[in-house]
């Protein structure tokens, strides 16, 4: 698949050829599911916890006795019913997360990357630098390359050349920079174009090529 190659003004500036094993692939809707439901249940902490009944202080003395005195007989204070005692069926620890082949998640990325492609919603750019670090730059540019899309911005390396673009990026509410070795299925999703350099194009080819 043959893209232009942009810089910031929109203006096109070369070409470059998308390689087929990355953004030309059937799309699996199947696995981009799975690998999506697995992103999201990793991120789940399930910490929650509450005491049942065994765990909260006190409650080693009967109320009162068993008869005679015109109450419901009661064994301890700290019963499910009482104020203060230990809870029932509520949410305790357990892990949340599921395993995945490395290689699935790869061909999940590329059918995600695929199907960016076939909807021309891929922005490839000659360079990604800014001279400052001013989010009316970036915003200015952004809205140039996408319009009034969302955009997921893929950097190469995390270093000094990069820092003004991050820091431009991080107060623009539809932007978000990550590095191409991050890309990840749900990032894909949430964001309506893909915006990379050269550079980053080719750290994509390094590890899902």
């Amino acid at each position: 698949m043959i893209v232009d190659v942009v810089n910031l003004q929109g203006d096109k500036v070369n070409t470059v050829e998308l390689p087929a094993a990355i953004f030309e692939v059937p799309v699996n809707v199947s696995l981009m599911h799975q690998a999506y439901v697995r992103q999201m249940a990793n991120i789940h902490l399930g910490t929650r916890k509450t005491k049942g009944r065994s765990e909260v202080a006190g409650g080693g003395q009967k109320p009162w006795r068993q008869k005679g005195t015109g109450r419901a007989r009661q064994g301890s204070r700290r019963a499910p019913h009482w104020v203060g005692g230990g809870k029932v069926h509520t949410p305790k620890p357990r892990d949340y997360s599921q395993d995945m082949p490395k290689k699935m998640r790869r061909a999940a990325l590329r059918s995600a990357l695929s199907a960016k492609a076939a909807a021309s919603e891929i922005v490839v750019l000659d360079e990604l630098t800014l001279p400052e670090a001013k989010t009316r730059l970036m915003a200015s540019s952004l809205n140039t390359l996408v319009g009034n899309a969302s955009a997921l911005i893929l950097i190469p390396a995390k270093d000094a050349n990069y820092e003004p673009v991050i820091r431009s990026t991080n107060n623009l509410p539809d932007a978000k920079t990550l590095l191409a070795n991050y890309l990840n299925i749900r990032d894909l999703m949430l964001y309506d174009k893909v915006v990379m350099p050269l550079k980053a194009l080719d750290v994509l080819v390094s590890y899902l090529g």
